[in-house]
């Protein structure tokens, strides 16, 4: 590859400012408040996909709920055009963050079967709030660490 500067310092002084630049980007991106919420929406409504289910021996999961899956792609995809930012890897404080809110999705669920089981289907309002809650919080800081994973990129 042919280089358009002839002087090692004058590439270097445009490899400085490409960085400042990007990292004065990634420090103005804000983070889509309404479409992590409506992440934190998608889990609080599998979480009360408990209701839609037979708990027992002859336990059916509703099938409804891969609609959900759907929808979570175009809000990642929404977020993707909002902000305009491309992620590529997202590091590890951000898969972190990913993997708590499914997992604490998954112990919600289970509860809110147990809530179901033992007819008190009226308590998993308060399992789907707190799913919402806790998603809506882990995707804002899976967000922001990647956003800080993206600063982080070594500059080539």
């Amino acid at each position: 590859m042919e280089s358009n500067f002839r002087d090692p310092n004058e590439a270097a002084a445009h490899l400085r400012n490409l960085a400042a630049d990007r990292d004065t980007l990634a420090a103005g991106v804000t983070p889509p408040r309404a479409l992590l919420a409506a992440i934190g929406a998608l889990a609080a409504c599998w979480v009360a996909a408990a209701l839609d289910t037979r708990p027992g021996a002859d336990y059916q999961s509703p099938s409804w709920t891969w609609l959900l899956v759907g929808l979570l792609f175009v809000i990642l995809h929404l977020i993707r055009r909002d902000t305009g930012l491309k992620f590529r890897r997202l590091g590890a404080r951000a898969n972190g963050a990913i993997a708590l809110a499914a997992l604490v999705c998954l112990f919600l669920f289970s509860v809110s079967l147990g809530l179901v089981s033992l007819g008190l289907g009226w308590a998993v309002m308060l399992t789907s709030l707190a799913a919402f809650a806790a998603v809506y919080g882990l995707t804002g800081v899976a967000f922001r660490a990647a956003v800080d994973q993206l600063r982080a990129v070594p500059h080539a």
